[in-house]
Formats: C-alpha cells, sequence, structure tokens
C-alpha cells in the first residue's frame, strides 16, 4: 500500500469527538468523490467511488447509520494497477433528497451547493471531521522519505476557498492551484502538513512523517559535514602543493643550509608529511609551534620564492 493509502486507512478509523463529527466526514467525502445524477425533480441517485477499503467502510455505514439509506457496494479490479476499486452506489430513494440538503451538497430550494455549508463545520472538531473527509476523499500524501508534497482536489473553487480557510483557522498555510476544470489545495511545508495530520487524528502518519524528518535532517547534516571536511582536505592539499613548489624554487635558489633554522625545519616537516595541515605540522615541530607561528614560516617562503623568481 501507498502512504497515502496508509493514512486514510487510519483517518478511517478516527473516532467522532462530538455527535455531529462523522456528517461532517461524510459530508465532505460525498462532495469531493461522490457523483450525483438526476432523473427529475427530487429523483436523485448517487456513485462514491474510493480505492481505499477502510474509505468504503466507513462511506457505506455512515448512510446506513446516519440516514438509513440503501446502498449497493461493488468492488471492481483495474485492469492496468491490478487494484481494488470500490463503488458505493445509492440509489433514487425517498430519504435521499433530504440526506443530501443535511450533507451540504444540495439546497434547500435542490440548487448544488458550492461552498462548505457553515452549520456543518461550526464546531471545532467538526471541521477538523471535515477536512479529514476531504482528505479521505481526493487527498495524496507523498512518502516523507521524499520531497514534501500534500494535496486534495476539489471541483469548485469555492470549496477550495472554504477548505484553506478551516486551516487557516489552525494556523495551516495552504494553497490553491487551478488544474483545467478542478482546483488543487496544497501543502508544500512538512510542518504544515504535520500539522494537518495531527488536526485531523492521524497521528501514527504524523509519527512516521516526523521520524521521516529527523533522519532526513541527521543525514542532510552528515552529508553538510563530509562536504565540508572533504572541501578542507581538498583545499589542505592544495595548500600543501603549493608550499612543495615553494620550497623547491627556495632551495634552488638559495641552497637548504643557508636557510634560517626555523625554515628548515618547517621544509624538513612539510615534505616527510605532505598529507598534514598546518595545526598537525605546528604539533610536529620541536617544541611545537602554534598555527600562527607556522603560517609565519610559510609566508616567509613564499616572499622568499617569489624574491627568487623576481
Amino acid at each position: 500500500m501507498s502512504f497515502t493509502s496508509d493514512v486514510k486507512e487510519e483517518m478511517a478509523h478516527v473516532p467522532p469527538e462530538c455527535s455531529h463529527c462523522e456528517r461532517a466526514t461524510l459530508a465532505a467525502l460525498v462532495r469531493i468523490e461522490g457523483t450525483l445524477f438526476v432523473s427529475g425533480p427530487g429523483a436523485y441517485r448517487m456513485e462514491v467511488a474510493t480505492d481505499v477499503p477502510g474509505v468504503a467502510r466507513l462511506v457505506t455505514r455512515l448512510l446506513h447509520g446516519l440516514y438509513d439509506l440503501k446502498t449497493e457496494l461493488t468492488m471492481r479490479r483495474s485492469v492496468l494497477h491490478k487494484t481494488p476499486n470500490f463503488l458505493i452506489e445509492v440509489p433514487d430513494q425517498p430519504r435521499l433528497a433530504a440526506a443530501l440538503v443535511d450533507l451540504g451538497v444540495l439546497s434547500a430550494e435542490g440548487g448544488l451547493v458550492l461552498g462548505i455549508e457553515p452549520a456543518l463545520v461550526a464546531k471545532q472538531c467538526c471541521a477538523a471531521a471535515y477536512l479529514r473527509g476531504a482528505f479521505l476523499g481526493s487527498g495524496f500524501i507523498s512518502h516523507p522519505r521524499s520531497d514534501f508534497h500534500f494535496e486534495v482536489i476539489v471541483e469548485t473553487e469555492e470549496l477550495a476557498r472554504g477548505l484553506v480557510g478551516l486551516m487557516a483557522e489552525k494556523g495551516i498555510n495552504a494553497r490553491i492551484m487551478q488544474r483545467r476544470s478542478s482546483y488543487m489545495v496544497y501543502l508544500k511545508s512538512g510542518n504544515a502538513i504535520l500539522e494537518f495530520l495531527a488536526y485531523t487524528g492521524a497521528h501514527h502518519a504524523a509519527l512516521v512523517m516526523e521520524e521521516e524528518r529527523v533522519v532526513k535532517s541527521v543525514r542532510n547534516d552528515v552529508n553538510r559535514l563530509t562536504n565540508a571536511e572533504m572541501a578542507n582536505q581538498k583545499k589542505a592539499s592544495n595548500a600543501a602543493v603549493d608550499q612543495i613548489v615553494t620550497i623547491r624554487t627556495v632551495v634552488e635558489h638559495y641552497g637548504m643550509a643557508d636557510l634560517p633554522p626555523a625554515l628548515q625545519e618547517f621544509i624538513r616537516l612539510r615534505v616527510q608529511h605532505p598529507d598534514a595541515s598546518m595545526k598537525e605540522l605546528g604539533e610536529l615541530s620541536d617544541p611545537p609551534l602554534s598555527k600562527s607561528a607556522i603560517n609565519h614560516r610559510v609566508r616567509r617562503l613564499e616572499q622568499m620564492a617569489k624574491e627568487a623568481l623576481g
């Protein structure tokens, strides 16, 4: 199963906090994943499709439990992806129209509601339940091992803005992007995705994501330190090569015996330890010298080489 499916399975089992939360969850699911068919005045039938078993069971249970609606469940298998897909059909029946009004799909006059019915999300727990239902419907979340990405696809701009508004009330900064005839509500920040998961009750998924974030952070720190160390080693190696060239020029021009003892000592140490850093050369000196003192000797040799080349 994908990480998205795992998150949806967890969300499908989040218990309601109040007696209206399940209605809010079902309302979002039906709005986003449902298809409404009209065959005449007051005559409707509906289909809800999902590829997550837990979501199919949740939709069926809520349609029965909240509205006593008859449903037909069909499992279909995709020839291309070889994964099961569940179709919940709600045939035309006397209670369906009233249920659609209660779920904020239809207005009392029978027209389609484009945004979110305020009564459905009046309480904070119901707002979280509505967002949970929206993700259960068309949500996608990338595996935390890859780049952070979260999205919910809806059909109307009003619904997209409604979802963004519900998230904003909890300090979750979501954005909207139009995709042809649909709208994508998305999050790119790891913190925002974590907050959404925690707010909607997917605590295990949030924990998994946080663990992966820690692993990513440690891995990035290790890579950064390794790269820095390699850069320092390359820099030290280049400096050592430059110093060997300088030493050769000085010795060929002045002769080793005529150089001051301090420079003779540095030359011997550098030739014997070509990979040593300046600090390490200072520690090898007798008596030990500071890095500043070693640098002073290098500068003196560089000046003598410059004069020799003239």
